[in-house]
């Protein structure tokens, strides 16, 4: 009998994980119908929202409210949905310049209000009622930037409660008592699974309750989903799944919630080789959550062993956006050998809608332990000082560069910081008077091998000099190095 029972029971194990694996191949490749393509960029604002959140306003499926304001005076809305015992708290944005699974959440709300899916969503939405508030943080989301119009961090904001941003999310975590809470962040694209060059690009987080990081049953049931989002991920990202320190923060709300008996899942959304706009990431956030919501209802991350949370690689912030590695450098008339590790940082453009980069030598000596989302070898390749030249006007940046010169005075865009194509714009008075490689300078320079200059680096973006550059990524070229 006792034999019979347990084969039952992996047979119904095994069932399930079908199950699911079916659901998850099915959400990914059906993702495009219920993507929400008003809002497909990073830097979304509150009012690119408001159209969204009053369309289900009006749809009797959803219930909206609004359950506070931020300190500037914009509405924040909470949309439920479903009719089950146990709620699921999600929200986004606590930091303004955190927006993919704001992004992710409407994709979500779309999927519920489809009809495909039917037994799905109603094994979900019977066990389960779903709340989400999306963009806690729209004044820091207006001018994208992690701090709030008060210039704090909300989510150091749990015990004093100084922000009416986080007074709402305390306020509702409370009514709620939520089984589940998805705490929803990006995090820096410089992130690297543990010992690899892959990027971090989704990391969890079953958030500390004390300073012991003791695992209670709250704790280790948001460690099993947890467990089982990150096989979803392999799936699509493989390798490219990291953990968070769980050291523990007593003001934080992920750790605070935690500790108030809600089971908290730290999602941070971080970088992915080719997807400078988090689409695919945030697809990701879409298909995991969804996944996750499915397995909560059902139940069968229960059998999940917490020991596989430990398995998950940690973070690492270890990556660069180029790295250049034994690259020969000439100073005071010695050769040395160098690895070079650029960062192509992102420069809002004023309304904060777009940006443009300017770039910077973040590290160079011996980056062995460093990876890249580029990297490129240059061994038997030497650094060459970049030329000034003049001209009355650019017709082929690629002519220019073939010849050494990588900044050009010349008539020059009003008010702009930047242009599309790769050079430096400088004043008629502008003099190149020293070069040299240091921390912090803005990587632009040539490199030659055999008596041949064969690549260009401007403004931190590597350029092959034998390929058209509408073939490359070559970034942005910058005026006056503005």
């Amino acid at each position: 009998m006792i034999k019979q029972l347990l084969l039952s029971a992996v047979f119904l194990l095994v069932c399930n994980v079908q199950a699911q694996d079916e659901l998850t191949s099915k959400l990914y490749e059906t993702y495009d119908d219920y993507k929400e393509s008003s809002i497909g960029k990073r830097r979304i604002k509150h009012a690119d929202i408001q159209p969204l959140i009053e369309k289900f306003k009006a749809n009797p499926k959803f219930e909206v409210q609004k359950v506070g304001e931020s300190i500037q005076g914009r509405d924040l809305h909470l949309i439920s949905i479903g009719s089950g015992d146990s709620n699921i708290f999600l929200w986004s944005q606590m930091h303004g310049d955190e927006p993919t699974a704001t992004q992710a959440i409407f994709d979500i709300l779309n999927f519920l209000d489809a009809p495909e899916f039917k037994e799905e969503k109603e094994a979900i939405l019977s066990k389960l009622k779903l709340h989400f508030l999306p963009m806690l943080n729209p004044d820091g989301a207006e001018v994208f930037t992690r701090r709030n119009a008060l210039g704090i961090d909300i989510n150091r904001d749990a015990l004093r409660l100084q922000s009416p941003e986080g007074q709402t999310l305390k306020r509702l975590r409370d009514s709620l008592d939520a089984d589940f809470g998805f705490n929803l962040h990006d995090q820096s694209k410089y992130y690297n699974a543990e010992r690899t060059d892959k990027p971090a690009t989704i990391s969890y987080l079953a958030t500390a309750y004390n300073y012991e990081k003791d695992i209670n049953d709250v704790r280790a049931n948001a460690m099993k989903v947890i467990v089982f989002m990150d096989k979803i991920i392999q799936n699509y990202a493989p390798g490219q799944v990291g953990r968070y320190s769980d050291d523990f923060e007593p003001r934080a709300f992920g750790d605070n919630i935690a500790k108030w008996g809600t089971s908290l899942i730290l999602i941070e959304s971080g970088g992915y080789q080719g997807d400078p706009e988090k689409q695919e990431i945030r697809k990701l956030n879409y298909v995991s959550i969804l996944s996750a919501l499915y397995t909560i209802a059902n139940q069968s991350y229960k059998d999940i062993p917490i020991e596989d949370y430990e398995k998950i690689p940690h973070n690492n912030r270890m990556l660069f956006d180029l790295k250049i590695e034994n690259v020969t450098y000439e100073l005071l008339g010695k050769d040395y050998i160098i690895d070079l590790g650029i960062i192509n940082y992102e420069v809002d453009l004023k309304g904060h809608n777009e940006f443009y980069y300017k770039s910077s030598v973040a590290d160079q000596g011996d980056l062995s332990t460093y990876y890249a989302y580029k990297t490129f070898d240059a061994e038997g390749y030497t650094i060459v000082q970049p030329k000034v030249a003049k001209v009355a006007r650019i017709d082929n940046p690629m002519q220019l560069l073939q010849d050494g010169v990588a900044y050009v005075k010349t008539e020059k865009p009003e008010k702009s910081t930047f242009v599309h194509f790769p050079l430096i714009l400088v004043d008629e008075k502008f003099e190149l008077k020293s070069f040299s490689m240091q921390p912090g300078a803005n990587p632009t320079f040539f490199l030659k091998k055999d008596g041949n200059l064969t690549h260009a680096v401007v403004n931190g973006f590597l350029i092959d000099l034998s390929k058209p550059l509408e073939q490359q990524n070559t970034g942005n070229g910058l005026i006056n190095g503005k």
